[in-house]
């Protein structure tokens, strides 16, 4: 499942072409990968998703790598994610995916639609690099991106060093951060509901 780059690109300013619609851009961009996906034999496309995604930390869907990298700070990002979350009523059953990634966030933008746009658009920067990167891929997973992105409010930037501007890095995280519990989601597993009042006798 691999379309050469400039491919990729014509598809996304197909997508773009419709303007003030972002809903019909959107739209367009996930029916045109669902089509591409589905002419894909099951393992072809398991194998394409690893190779686009799990090889390179450049095309990486962990939205805070992207503002933090591998730093002290990034556990701190990742602990204000899993309180927002908590905030709203959610929390992440234990599981290996850690709260910025990005299938995550976009299950917490259909449930909490406003705090959740808020989100995507504090990590716009990073959806922005991830698109541009997927694009030069060569790979469908850029329509997804474009789709993300044309639901945003304003222009996608037109380069990357305007990507790069978007992304705002927070402070410097202390020592004592690091090592912080990962949460996450299983995939295919919902936010689920907090407990109103947790009983007792049972552990917090």
């Amino acid at each position: 499942m691999r379309k050469d780059a400039a491919a990729v690109r014509k598809d996304g300013d197909a997508a773009r072409k419709d303007g003030g619609r972002p809903a019909l851009r959107a739209l367009r961009a996930v029916a045109e990968f669902a089509a591409e996906l589905e002419s894909r034999p099951l393992l072809r496309a398991q194998e394409h998703y690893v190779s686009v995604f799990d090889t390179r930390n450049r095309r990486t869907l962990y939205l805070t790598w992207w503002t933090d990298g591998d730093t002290r700070r990034r556990g701190s990002s990742l602990a204000t994610l899993k309180q927002r979350y908590r905030a709203r009523g959610l929390t992440p059953p234990e599981g290996a995916e850690l709260p910025d990634y990005l299938p995550v966030v976009l299950e917490y933008a259909a449930l909490e639609p406003d705090d959740g746009t808020a989100l995507l658009i504090e990590h716009r920067g990073a959806l922005e690099l991830i698109r541009f990167a997927l694009a030069d891929a060569g790979t469908p997973y850029a329509l997804l991106l474009e789709a993300v992105c044309a639901t945003l409010p304003g222009p996608s930037p037109a380069s990357r060093e305007q990507a790069r501007a978007m992304i705002r890095r927070p402070p410097a995280a202390g020592p004592e951060l690091v090592g912080l519990e990962a949460p996450g989601l299983l995939p295919g597993h919902p936010l689920l509901p907090s407990d109103p009042a947790p009983q007792r006798g049972r552990g917090a």
